[in-house]
């Protein structure tokens, strides 16, 4: 992993205005992130996790404090969101193909691209499917083939698995990991799960109730690739316990 962060997030605040003097939504919130670095933000409902997410995809602005990336180049984002928000009249194919549309790449090589993207998040068959024909999970997995093919510098996930059903997402954490090991994308992903961060990340940072401040950074030492049986051995519940701890 490389010295230089890619992300620098310093004193960052951001307030919402109400009738009230403001809503305070972050507080002051630093850390940095490296290239190819999978991060976890973790926290109760209110904790301005997503607000963070939204500050970075540059869709609001902060109230205060900073962020930079890399030398200060504005990098290529993915955003992926809990709903997979797919056009309901394009098939899998051709909302993949869609972010390569907006830039108007030629159609033979969008389609080799998001060809490769079907691929990559296990697809094949479906290219020709609708999205009122697709499974949730599979669904989200082309919501992150979309975001993955203009290959950007960092891929923003907002708990993207929240609407599936508990068995689909534990699938789809290791489809994640795959993934993230095949493409080595820097990641930073919200969540409310602690085993869903644990199993995914390298590191995860744990918000406090609002307004949010980082109350943990822990790092994730469990050996990759990560395999589901992971999630019961003793290292994972003694991590799992410290993130409990500081949630609570």
């Amino acid at each position: 992993m490389s010295h230089t962060p890619i992300l620098t997030i310093r004193n960052l605040s951001a307030v919402f205005p109400d009738n009230n003097g403001g809503l305070r939504a972050l507080d002051d919130i630093s850390f940095d992130v490296h290239p190819r670095e999978f991060v976890c933000v973790l926290g109760p409902s209110g904790s301005g996790k997503t607000t963070l997410l939204r500050i970075l995809a540059g869709l609001i602005s902060p109230t205060s404090g900073s962020f930079m990336f890399g030398h200060g180049e504005q990098p290529s984002i993915g955003m992926v969101f809990q709903q997979a928000n797919l056009m309901p009249w394009r098939t899998v194919m051709d909302n993949i193909k869609l972010p390569l549309e907006v830039i108007s790449m030629d159609s033979q090589t969008a389609r080799t691209k998001a060809q490769d993207m079907i691929e990559l998040v296990g697809l094949q068959g479906f290219e020709d499917s609708l999205p009122r024909d697709l499974s949730g999970g599979m669904a989200q997995r082309v919501a992150i083939a979309r975001a993955l093919i203009h290959d950007p510098d960092l891929l923003l996930l907002d708990e993207p698995f929240a609407s599936l059903d508990a068995m689909t997402r534990e699938r789809m954490w290791t489809e994640l990991s795959r993934i993230w090991q095949a493409r080595q994308k820097t990641v930073i992903m919200v969540t409310h799960s602690i085993n869903e961060s644990l199993f995914l990340a390298d590191r995860v940072l744990v918000l406090t109730q609002r307004p949010g401040k980082v109350k943990l950074d822990l790092k994730v030492d469990l050996p990759r690739p990560r395999k589901d049986d992971i999630r019961y051995t003793s290292h994972f519940g003694r991590l799992a316990r410290k993130l409990r701890e500081a949630i609570e």
